[in-house]
């Protein structure tokens, strides 16, 4: 399961990615915003970063006009590791080295096409698994 949300600015690439994961039949939650009325990014990149954090959603993700502050947001979540990607070589090496669990967009950067490789990117890539990321990680997540 896949929780997604977005604010305004991002709402337009979120109902793309959501027809994407229709077509793939991968299941997510939305957890708003509803339209392109304006709304507080905080409120829906936070739902969406706490699905992940409890397990109710194996992974996440986030949009708004340029990503950051949603992602910001995400990080704030203890045992979320949100990355901001505007590429699909960023969001395999997330995934293989950093085991990053929330996919930050940025709605007014990427265009529909790069976004939705940027998903598929994202979803496909599996941790390495290896040692050294496995202990950068246990630092990210606060362990000396």
């Amino acid at each position: 399961m896949i929780a997604i949300g977005s604010d305004h600015g991002g709402y337009e690439l979120k109902e793309s990615v959501k027809r994407y994961l229709d077509e793939k039949n991968i299941p997510y939650r939305d957890m708003g915003c509803n339209s392109r009325d304006s709304v507080d990014y905080p409120v829906y990149g936070r739902a969406a970063a706490e699905a992940v954090a409890d397990g109710s959603c194996e992974k996440g993700i986030v949009i708004c006009t340029t990503g950051i502050g949603i992602s910001m947001v995400a990080n704030k979540v203890p045992g979320v590791r949100c990355a901001l990607c505007t590429d699909t070589f960023s969001a395999k090496m997330t995934r293989l080295h950093n085991d990053a669990n929330v996919l930050a967009l940025g709605g007014g950067i990427v265009g529909t096409g790069l976004a939705l490789d940027i998903v598929e990117t994202f979803l496909n890539t599996d941790f390495s698994g290896e040692e050294k990321h496995q202990r950068r990680i246990d630092m990210i997540e606060g362990g000396k």
